[in-house]
């Protein structure tokens, strides 16, 4: 997939997820095979640009090209100079967010709100894409609510603005993440549109992610919370896309080492103690698919430093690498 001069490759890309696709996660997903990283959203709002959380969303140095930054707002002018500030940090390009289904963020009429209203969706796609340099893209849903689906009608918009991709999410924000994502609304976009198309929602394993652009003709998947304790399922998607066949599950020692590398890159970014609380929600998905794991959460939770979190990490991986060894000599 192309956006501007970046070929996207392989086309599986990270969403960009409020509170989760900070720096260091971004890293890990490329790292593990993801073809963009799209940071968290970032305010438009310049008053709040100097802020302490706002100077690490900024934050880029080290990044992999393409740098993808994701922007909100309401008043197109503001979006515009956001876009500028943006790139001038480091941004290479730049995501406009109408897709958040959250309500502080509707409230203000950005994310998802915009949907209602396909002027100001125009003057804010005309200011952004005009604004910079670099290419510009957009992440939507499929409408405000099942009554209202206008993802066509916004493509058409967005395409003739020069958004240079579009990002949809196969849910209405009255969907928010209930129920099955549907595709048919994507695949309508990417036939009634020439611009790159990524289809979102809903892609959890490589079988998913195929199925998905097969029967919505998108140029790549874009997988949020599928990505939430199974970063690796990047290079698995690249891995079964190009080849057909499914990559064997991480041992518990690769995944000790990818989790052990993401703490300690939280460590370091956030600094000790936002660190060590930012990490146990990345913690909980990792623990996430096994019953048994419910008492390392339940333990690893309480940890206060970095040392102890780090320890009870080690020591926890450590017994489940014996109990599968010992379940491999048995059989």
């Amino acid at each position: 997939m192309q956006i501007g001069p970046y070929r996207i490759d392989p086309p599986v890309v990270l969403a960009p997820m409020a509170g989760v696709t900070d720096k260091p996660f971004r890293l890990l997903c490329k790292q593990l095979g993801a073809g963009l990283a799209v940071s968290e959203m970032t305010t438009a709002d310049p008053r709040l640009w100097h802020t302490t959380k706002s100077r690490k969303r900024m934050d880029h140095s080290g990044e992999p090209d393409p740098i993808a930054v994701q922007i909100a707002g309401y008043d197109p002018q503001m979006l515009a100079e956001a876009a500028r500030f943006n790139v001038d940090h480091g941004a290479q390009i730049i995501d406009i967010n109408m897709g958040c289904p959250a309500k502080k963020v509707c409230n203000v009429w950005s994310g998802s709100a915009l949907l209602q209203d396909e002027p100001l969706v125009a003057r804010i796609c005309e200011a952004v894409a005009q604004a910079v340099e670099v290419p510009v893209t957009l992440k939507i849903r499929t409408g405000w609510d099942r009554e209202h689906k206008n993802a066509l009608t916004i493509a058409r918009i967005a395409q003739d603005a020069g958004i240079a991709a579009l990002s949809v999410h196969g849910r209405t924000r009255a969907d928010k993440y209930a129920g099955e994502a549907e595709y048919e609304t994507i695949a309508a976009v990417k036939a009634a549109i020439d611009i790159p198309v990524l289809a979102n929602g809903d892609v959890t394993s490589p079988e998913r992610a195929r199925h998905v652009l097969e029967v919505t003709g998108a140029d790549a998947v874009m997988i949020g919370r599928g990505a939430q304790g199974r970063p690796w399922i990047f290079r698995e998607i690249a891995h079964y896309l190009a080849t057909g066949e499914k990559l064997p599950e991480p041992t518990p020692d690769e995944v000790c080492a990818i989790l052990i590398g993401h703490l300690e890159h939280l460590h370091a970014f956030y600094g000790e103690h936002m660190g060590v609380r930012i990490a146990r929600k990345h913690l909980g998905w990792y623990a996430k698919d096994r019953p048994e794991n419910a008492d390392f959460r339940a333990v690893v939770n309480r940890a206060e430093s970095a040392r102890e979190q780090l320890r009870l990490t080690l020591e926890y991986f450590a017994r489940v690498g014996e109990h599968h060894a010992a379940l491999r000599t048995a059989a």
